[in-house]
C-alpha cells in the first residue's frame, strides 16, 4: 500500500506504522498538528485494514437510561436533572424486564444500560435490575454501569470495589460501557465536573473490573475545553492500562455536543476533527482491537467516512437514544439492522453483525 502523504512531517509516523513500531506522544501531536487529514486517514485506515480487512461491525442493542436524576450534574450534560425536578424519572426493574420482552426487543442482543448518580437507589436495585433483563433475555448480554455509576455503587453499598463487581457479576453483568472517563486530566475534570471521580479513580475501577474478567469498552469526549496534549496523554493512558489488562474490547471516540448544556457557548466538533480524532486513536491504541465511529454523535453520513480513518464498527441499533439527543444530536435515535447494513455496505465494507463480544452471528433477515 502506498499512502500518499502532503505534509512530509508525517513521514516518521508513517514509517514507524509500516514498521510495527509504537508511537509515542510526540508523534500523536504530529498527526493532530497536521492539516493532511487525508495522508492521516490512510494512515489510519492501513493500520485498521491490517487488523480487519474489509470488515466492519455493528450490534443489535438496546440502550436503557434507567434514571436521569444525577448529583454530579456535570456542566456538559443536558440529561441529568436534581431530585423533584419535573421530568425526573426511575425504572423499576420490573418496568425494565417487562419492556425487554416487547416485539421490538426480540432481537436485541445486547442491553446497554446506564444512568444518573442517584442516591436513593440501594445496592439491591442495581442487581435487581441485571436479574430482571436476564430474566427476561437470557440470552442477551447485559452491558452496564460506567466506572463512575460502579464507584458510586460500591460507596453507597459499603462494599469494596472487588465485592460490588462480584455482586453485580453473579447477578448478570458481563461487561461495562466506557463513559465517564471523559478526559483523563483533573484540569478538566475540576472544570467540567468536578463531583465526578478523578481520573486515577477511573482508572482503578477500570483496572478492577477488568481483574474480575469482564472486559469493558473506553471513551473519550473531546471538543470542549481539553487541549490537544490532553487529548493524546488520555489515550496513552488507557492504552497503559491496556498493556497491563488488556481488558478494553473497543474505543469510542465521543464529540461533544454543546446545546441545552451549560457550555452552549461553544461550537460543535466538526468532521474534520471528529475523522482525525478517529484515525488518531487508531493509530495511538495500537492494543485495542476496535474503534467505533459512533453514528448518535457524528451521524451516519460521516460514519461511514469514518471507516476509512480507521474505525472498523458502527456500534448499533440503539433504538432509543436519549442522553446526546438532549443536547442536541440531530442523527436518528435508532436504526434498524437493515439500515446498518446498508451504512457499511454502501461504504464499500463488508457488513459483519456481532455480539457483545465480537463474535459473528448470523443475519436477522433485515430486522
Amino acid at each position: 500500500m502506498e499512502t500518499v502523504l502532503s505534509d512530509r512531517r508525517l513521514l516518521p509516523v508513517w514509517e514507524k506504522v509500516k514498521n510495527s513500531v509504537r508511537l509515542d506522544a510526540e508523534d500523536g501531536m504530529r498527526l493532530y498538528e497536521s492539516n493532511d487529514l487525508a495522508g492521516i486517514g490512510g494512515i489510519a485506515d492501513y493500520v485498521r485494514k491490517k487488523r480487519h480487512g474489509n470488515k466492519a461491525f455493528y450490534v443489535h442493542n438496546r440502550h436503557i437510561n434507567y434514571t436521569n436524576i444525577c448529583v454530579n450534574r456535570c456542566l456538559f450534560c443536558a440529561y441529568s436533572k436534581d431530585k423533584g425536578d419535573t421530568g425526573t424519572y426511575v425504572l423499576s426493574p420490573d418496568q425494565v424486564g417487562s419492556d425487554a420482552k416487547k416485539p421490538e426487543n426480540a432481537g436485541v442482543r445486547e442491553f446497554h444500560i446506564v444512568g444518573g448518580i442517584n442516591p436513593d437507589l440501594p445496592f439491591d436495585y442495581y442487581l435487581d435490575l441485571i436479574r430482571a433483563l436476564k430474566k427476561a433475555r437470557p440470552d442477551a448480554t447485559v452491558k452496564a454501569f460506567t466506572a463512575v455509576e460502579i464507584d458510586f455503587i460500591a460507596r453507597m453499598a459499603g462494599l469494596s470495589l472487588e465485592d460490588t463487581i462480584a455482586g453485580l457479576k453473579a447477578a448478570g453483568l458481563a461487561m461495562l460501557p466506557g463513559g465517564g472517563a471523559e478526559v483523563l486530566c483533573d484540569r478538566v475534570r475540576q472544570k467540567l465536573f468536578a463531583k465526578k471521580i478523578s481520573a486515577a479513580r477511573w482508572l482503578e475501577v477500570m483496572e478492577t473490573v477488568h481483574r474480575a474478567g469482564l472486559v469493558t469498552n473506553a471513551t473519550l469526549l473531546y471538543g470542549h475545553i481539553e487541549t490537544l496534549e490532553e487529548r493524546v496523554d488520555h489515550l496513552l493512558t488507557l492504552r497503559r492500562l491496556q498493556d497491563t489488562t488488556g481488558g478494553f474490547s473497543a474505543f469510542i471516540p465521543l464529540a461533544f455536543h454543546s446545546a441545552n448544556t451549560k457550555l452552549s457557548a461553544l461550537p460543535p466538533t466538526t468532521a474534520y476533527d471528529d475523522l482525525k480524532t478517529i484515525a488518531v486513536a487508531r493509530l495511538l491504541l495500537d492494543n485495542i482491537d476496535h474503534i467505533k465511529a459512533y453514528w448518535v454523535m457524528i451521524g451516519e453520513k460521516l460514519a461511514q467516512v469514518a471507516l476509512s480513518f480507521g474505525a472498523d464498527d458502527l456500534d448499533g441499533t440503539i433504538i432509543e437514544e436519549r442522553i446526546t439527543h438532549t443536547a442536541g444530536a440531530t442523527s436518528a435515535k435508532g436504526l434498524t439492522v437493515s439500515q446498518l447494513r446498508h451504512m457499511v455496505e454502501s461504504a464499500g465494507f463488508e457488513a459483519v453483525e456481532r455480539d457483545s463480544f465480537y463474535r459473528p452471528v448470523p443475519e436477522e433477515g433485515g430486522a
